[in-house]
């Protein structure tokens, strides 16, 4: 089971960066006592260093990514060699060799934010330097063929893609796109603000909010308009904050610090609680978990809001497994782990500080990575169904800006480039 990160509860319509779990994101963007306690924690003795499966050459400016079992580099242009901005795909093999499968040029200027493959098609997510507008692009994932560019972001939805969010007021509409070809399906009107609701296939629900206070949810994947309703919320839009997790549209009252949780399938109140100014909320395990504007997490039951339980360390929760929860604390030193009961909140094993791997494609492993004491890089599986930080990896001569995708994990080298190795 996965934790969808939702972003802050807000009114202003900005989209979200694509996520790459966890990110928190974040989209999707959270989580980092002393190295030698929490060395305690370690699942069995440290590996023998993890053998390079392959280095790929890359400079400072070179991004690089993990999808469909192939590194992908987004090359700065070289005028030297007169090549402008380009996306390089490269393809693994099991005999530890890479092949450069194509090269497609680039447009000048953006930043690259992420890579995914859907249904033959390769979808790169930039964004301009001011972070003012989105652009998708996909390529042909033989050929590097440009396939089609439209404005927005490109999320997940079933087996096809959503593309939201177009300028600075992230206003533009929702839209389903045919991932090989681009062309529209369907199209949720871009008036008002829109929420989407997450769950293990990517987006599952649209929830549109339009002045003052009607809200229609439609369905992501055919486009259809499931419940229109306006709830009545009492609150001016200036005072109310809102957001979706746990099948819920939430809406915080500022002046009254009164929380309603909106059932999404009739947009009828299943409850109202008194609640501090918030921040942030998710779905974690069978439990919605708020997180306050200046700090700790409060555990509600979705269906009645019930306070389950408070904890003022934890910050937020990366993933739910076997009625538990591996939770966060961002400290001075980085995110630090944890894992607790998901009932209860009673702490089940502290696992230290680590900083996250960033996520291209999860297979629903959470990867962190600290240095060890001999200098190498420990990368490990942080396992709340057993407690405990399992090392999958011990990379040398390796920086902390590593990701992975499914079997593989790419590290940027100390010593310039990328070297990648096959962890499954």
């Amino acid at each position: 089971m996965t934790v969808i990160d939702l972003g802050d509860l807000r009114e202003a319509p900005t989209p979200d960066r694509p996520a790459r779990r966890p990110r928190p994101g974040g989209r999707a963007q959270w989580a980092l006592v002393v190295l030698v306690v929490s060395l305690l924690t370690l699942a069995g003795a440290t590996p023998v260093a993890g053998r390079v499966a392959l280095t790929l050459p890359g400079g400072p400016a070179v991004a690089a990514f993990l999808a469909g079992g192939r590194v992908y580099l987004v090359q700065p242009p070289d005028p030297a060699r007169g090549v402008g901005r380009e996306l390089v795909a490269y393809r693994l093999d099991r005999a530890s060799r890479a092949r450069v499968l194509w090269r497609a040029p680039l447009s000048v200027g953006g930043l690259a934010d992420a890579v995914w493959q859907r249904d033959g098609v390769v979808l790169l997510v930039e964004r301009t330097r001011n972070d003012t507008a989105w652009d998708t692009v996909a390529f042909d994932v033989g050929t590097g063929r440009l396939a089609w560019r439209q404005s927005g972001v490109a999320y997940p939805i079933g087996d096809g893609v959503l593309l939201y969010g177009t300028g600075p007021a992230g206003n533009g509409p929702a839209r389903r796109v045919d991932p090989a070809t681009g062309r529209t399906l369907w199209t949720v009107p871009s008036k008002g603000l829109l929420h989407l609701g997450f769950g293990p296939a990517g987006v599952d629900r649209l929830v549109r909010i339009v002045a003052p206070d009607r809200v229609e949810v439609y369905d992501p994947v055919s486009g259809a308009r499931l419940v229109a309703r306006a709830p009545g919320f009492g609150a001016a839009p200036s005072g109310r904050l809102t957001g979706v997790a746990a099948g819920l549209l939430l809406v915080a009252d500022v002046g009254s610090n009164a929380l309603t949780g909106y059932d999404l399938d009739t947009l009828r109140p299943r409850w109202t609680v008194p609640f501090p100014p918030m921040g942030h909320a998710e779905t974690c395990g069978r439990l919605l978990c708020v997180r306050g504007e200046t700090g700790g997490m409060r555990a509600l039951d979705p269906a009645t809001g019930a306070t389950r339980w408070t904890d003022d360390r934890w910050g937020g929760a990366l993933t739910a497994v076997g009625g538990r929860l591996l939770v966060t604390e961002e400290t001075a030193a980085g995110t630090e782990m944890a894992v607790v009961e998901e009932a209860t909140g009673r702490l089940v094993a502290d696992l230290g500080t680590w900083t996250l791997v960033s996520q291209d494609e999860s297979d629903g492993r959470i990867t962190g990575m600290r240095p060890a004491v001999d200098g190498r890089l420990l990368v490990a599986d942080l396992d709340p169904a057993a407690g405990a930080a399992r090392i999958r990896e011990a990379l040398p001569h390796t920086s902390l800006d590593c990701k992975v995708g499914g079997e593989l994990l790419l590290c940027r080298r100390a010593q310039g480039g990328f070297g990648v190795w096959r962890t499954g």
